[in-house]
């Protein structure tokens, strides 16, 4: 026997000592998981929590809730089939972790995606499907990576908690004053109205593709009540009004609204908006007593450029902006430029610098960004006076790797289909960024937490060329 013994070690140390460094044992992280697997044998309805597994498909029949205390975490390679216009209701921990090689869908399965001309009227997208996801006060912390949401959006039959009203047709409701918010690598298509509404908190919405958000009005990414944060490498594309929002009702909140919004791509935005035309912008709106900061976004026939709202209309209810300085908040001044525009008619180009169409604007022409708007109005311009913008039709074209401009199909071409908005090299949105400030990492809410399951992944800095695709591969990874 103890021959054998000696035997033994004999080969296994010779069967160690055979690998190579080329042999290196590759050891599996197994996924994250919470509590008990949810099991998927029958339609979910009713409180839920523990985990999703991966690559399994489940279908829900009703509400669900997530009971404060309780986390319901998500795998990757989750497929949700959402019946009978069905809510998540998280008073607790939602989890969407969903990886590149095997995203997680959150779907309709009665609709299907189409491709090309849309519009309100006829496109499955604006009607809404299942309902959406509504957070409570007592949500600390909700994360979507990798996750696709899919025609949501289903008049909500009636409101779960204090907050949301019969009738809401949002993707996500999010309300928690001091809980924390992360959006990543994530996608939303179609929506009757905005796609996620928040009030309070801390957020970071990166990397993200929106398209077809809106019916006949309706925002992409809205944050009003003392929102703060950023909405950075986000693709947007044919949304009803603005793909990005910073607004400060209702101003109950400790807090105010201020929100950066950088290195974003608006395409074909603000063309199903039935309100009264100017009241609502196309690409980025900073109204209602908010601070912004909007630096290298790449905006392609928009209906309106950055707008900064400076009247007190209370038809349109659009109310003056904070343009003022401060000494305290994450953002101390609402400040803009190094943005870059290509229109295709004279109505867009009118509207680079917004004019007063609905109600008066304070939006300044800049001279950092691509045209530069300052020298075309001149010294003497005031802003807010109408301007002729007829030279900078169809020029100044970003040179997308595979999306066709000109082109005359702006108002109805809502959705990314075939297409590709990276640049192509020698694109004169390349370089022309500007990377002098920070993202925000600490709001006067809490703090973006960096972590692989419970935060962002990262924050990803501003980028030196504009829009969300960067020339050296970092941003959008769609």
């Amino acid at each position: 026997m103890k021959n054998f013994k000696i035997a033994l070690c004999l080969l296994m140390l010779g069967a160690l000592a055979s690998c190579s460094k080329k042999d290196k044992v590759v050891v599996s992280v197994p996924l994250y998981s919470v509590g008990k697997p949810v099991s998927s044998s029958a339609p979910l309805s009713g409180t839920i929590k523990g985990t999703m597994t991966a690559n399994t498909t489940y279908t829900i029949s009703g509400d669900v809730t997530i009971n404060a205390g309780d986390t319901l975490l998500i795998q990757q390679g989750v497929t949700v089939k959402v019946m009978n216009g069905s809510n998540f209701i998280v008073n607790g921990i939602l989890l969407s972790e969903g990886s590149k090689s095997a995203p997680i869908e959150i779907e309709d399965p009665s609709k299907t995606k189409t491709t090309g001309a849309s519009n309100a009227a006829t496109d499955p997208a604006y009607v809404g499907g299942w309902g959406g996801i509504y957070c409570n006060v007592s949500c600390p912390l909700l994360v979507l990576k990798w996750t696709h949401l899919d025609f949501g959006g289903a008049a909500l039959v009636a409101p779960p908690f204090t907050g949301p009203s019969t009738g809401d047709q949002y993707i996500v409701y999010w309300q928690n004053p001091t809980g924390l918010f992360i959006m990543e690598d994530s996608w939303i298509y179609g929506g009757p109205d905005d796609a996620i509404r928040f009030y309070g908190g801390t957020i970071n919405m990166m990397r993200n593709t929106l398209e077809k958000c809106g019916g006949t009005g309706g925002d992409g990414f809205n944050a009003k009540g003392g929102t703060q944060g950023n909405m950075a490498y986000n693709l947007i594309i044919g949304g009803a009004t603005n793909g990005t929002k910073s607004a400060n009702d209702p101003g109950t909140q400790a807090n105010q609204t201020q929100i950066a919004m950088y290195n974003n791509t608006y395409v074909n935005g603000g063309y199903r908006n039935s309100g009264t035309y100017g009241a609502r912008s196309g690409s980025i709106e900073v109204e209602n007593n908010s601070r912004a900061l909007a630096y290298n976004n790449l905006i392609v026939d928009c209906n309106f450029g950055v707008r900064i709202a400076g009247g007190n209309n209370v038809t349109a209810k659009v109310y003056l902006a904070d343009t003022l300085s401060h000494a305290t908040g994450p953002i101390t001044q609402t400040a803009y430029g190094y943005n870059f525009y290509y229109v295709d008619n004279v109505a867009q180009a009118d509207q680079i610098v917004p004019t007063n169409i609905a109600q008066a604007v304070v939006t300044h022409p800049q001279a950092t960004g691509v045209p530069n708007m300052a020298a075309l109005v001149g010294p003497t311009y005031t802003f807010g006076f109408a301007y002729d913008g007829t030279s900078l039709v169809g020029k100044n074209n970003p040179m997308f790797v595979n999306y066709p401009l000109p082109n005359a199909n702006f108002a109805t071409q809502a959705s990314v289909d075939g297409f590709n908005f990276h640049l192509q090299p020698g694109s004169p949105a390349v370089g022309i960024g500007y990377t002098g400030f920070s993202p925000i990492t600490t709001t006067q809410n809490g703090t973006i937490k960096v972590d692989p399951i419970f935060g962002s992944t990262e924050i990803t800095p501003p980028g030196k060329d504009a829009g969300c695709y960067q020339s050296n591969g970092s941003g959008n990874q769609h």
